[in-house]
């Protein structure tokens, strides 16, 4: 017996999919505005996770720049059928839903074929039904007028997979369990037995998040809802319960006989969500023809137990990183805003050490900027970079950076001011900054350590051997979805930035190390 820990993959890693091929298990999530777009995890146990990769890793299949954090690619859903892998999302403001394929989940993965705009709305899915054929199915605005915010539906069209189109008829197949339902969304299709089965969710993405089922024996019939509908939320728990917004879910089964599901859910701490949207798991149990989720219990378990023996990886998701420099690429776990430059850093100028260009842009544009971060994953965690920085130009920095989106960020930066080398913390909130603290430094390595605890974050220097406080008791709550909005959890990270200047300085890390 296998007993595992939920969230499943901790941090911001939301609108889970997973589908299963003989003993392995792949999961996908959402990106949005960050590069490379959709990590790709692998496991054989549903308990322990390794990234594999990531699945729109070259420019030509991700184009992002200019969008709010918060927008970019929106729900992907992964899919294996007939020995090829398919991968099917919606880049929401820059050429809409595509669909790439693999023969091999570490790909590569093809250049994006675009549906055009027969495929309307978000949170496409693909379902392979037992005589070949491939469905659509996604959710879109009401094809008879909107009547009010949310009135959307569920929609099912026969997709030509030679020729990557749509065919056919599209129809209106579900407006939702709920009188009046909003937002029915993140559709998905199985084929059980005589039934073909609907899972959704609706109530939108935040506290009033679920999923509902449907059924119907033929796509050519209406669907019925289950009587039971939301089969699964969070919604009757209160907003003060430890975990909220549960729903968005896509099933999978072990070959044995047993069910599962994976979803998307909200860790609080102090009323706020750092980490966005998480990825959890739950058992599934069958009765009268419908899921029951998490029997006996109906809401996400911290701790769950699996009818199967662990299966390890060397280097799982979730645990703590740690990051030096002496490789050819980037670690997969790295993310970037928009895009990255192959310009703006570097493995081989300086061997053991990554170094990063002081770009013209930084983190408070909508524009690509020298940033290198992973997710946070918990409300307790030390990160520590070394680097070394000795600008020429006074407006150049480098450091750390908590980022949340381009107006809710925090950065312990290097500096050369007035001829004096300097170590400040920074808050930028809604948009206006404020320095917290400042400290004196010497040339050479120098430590940048970022801790936090219960949304309360210190930062301090370490050169020489001493240990110094640049600020403390600092406010990390702004930089959550409750204050700052939008989709995503924060990441945090390494940059460089030359604030709107051209500039030849750079900064270079010996290591980045985060433990969660």
């Amino acid at each position: 017996m296998l007993k595992t820990n939920n969230p499943i993959l901790k941090g911001f890693y939301p609108d889970p999919s997973i589908c299963r091929v003989g003993k392995d298990y792949y999961l996908v999530n959402s990106s949005f505005s960050y590069f490379p777009g959709v990590p790709l995890f692998h496991s054989r146990d549903l308990a322990h996770w390794e990234q594999i990769g990531n699945i729109l890793d070259r420019p030509e299949q991700l184009s992002l720049d200019g969008g709010e954090i918060s927008r970019g690619i929106f729900a992907p859903v992964i899919r294996w059928n007939n020995g090829t892998f398919y991968m099917i999302t919606t880049n929401v403001d820059q050429g809409g839903t595509f669909v790439v394929t693999s023969k091999t989940p570490q790909g590569p993965w093809s250049d994006p074929f675009y549906l055009g705009e027969n495929a309307k709305g978000i949170d496409p899915s693909l379902f392979f039904d037992e005589d070949g054929t491939c469905y659509y199915v996604g959710t879109r605005p009401n094809s008879n007028g909107v009547q009010y915010n949310g009135d959307w539906e569920i929609w099912l069209q026969e997709l030509d997979l030679e020729n990557m189109r749509l065919i056919g008829e599209s129809r209106t197949i579900w407006k939702g369990a709920m009188q009046n339902a909003i937002w029915p969304e993140g559709p998905h299709l199985y084929k059980m037995g005589e039934y073909y089965y609907l899972f959704h969710a609706e109530g939108g993405t935040a506290e009033e998040h679920c999923i509902c089922v449907a059924r119907t024996k033929s796509l050519e019939k209406p669907f019925e809802g289950c009587p039971r509908n939301p089969v699964f939320t969070h919604r009757h728990l209160g907003r003060n319960y430890p975990v909220t917004c549960a729903g968005h879910g896509d099933l999978v089964d072990d070959g044995k006989g047993n069910w599962y599901i994976v979803m998307l859910a909200c860790r609080r701490c102090k009323g706020c969500s750092s980490m966005g949207r998480e990825t959890f798991l739950a058992k599934v149990q069958w009765e009268d023809g419908w899921p029951v989720i998490n029997p006996g219990i109906g809401k996400l378990e911290e701790w769950l137990e699996l009818p199967q023996e662990p299966v390890r990886f060397p280097r799982e998701a979730g645990e703590n990183l740690f990051f030096q420099f002496y490789g050819n690429q980037l670690p997969k776990e790295l993310v970037s805003i928009y895009g990255r430059d192959s310009h703006m850093y570097s493995l081989h100028a300086r061997p053991g050490f990554l170094r990063l260009q002081a770009g013209r842009h930084h983190v408070g544009e909508k524009a690509r900027s020298t940033y290198l971060g992973v997710r946070q994953m918990g409300y307790t965690f030390t990160v520590s970079a070394g680097l070394e920085f000795i600008p020429k130009d006074s407006h150049s920095g480098a450091g750390v950076l908590l980022f949340q989106n381009h107006r809710n960020f925090l950065r312990a930066e290097i500096r050369n001011e007035n001829e004096e080398r300097t170590t400040s913390v920074i808050e930028t909130i809604d948009g206006q900054e404020r320095v917290l603290g400042t400290a004196s430094i010497c040339e050479g390595l120098i430590e940048i350590l970022f801790q936090a605890e219960e949304q309360v974050g210190r930062i301090y220097i370490v050169q020489n051997g001493e240990t110094r406080p640049v600020a403390e008791a600092v406010d990390l709550r702004p930089y959550s979805t409750e204050y700052a909005g939008g989709f995503v959890g924060c990441t945090m990270g390494m940059y460089a930035s030359a604030y709107g200047k051209e500039s030849q300085d750079y900064a270079d890390f010996a290591w980045f190390i985060v433990k969660q």
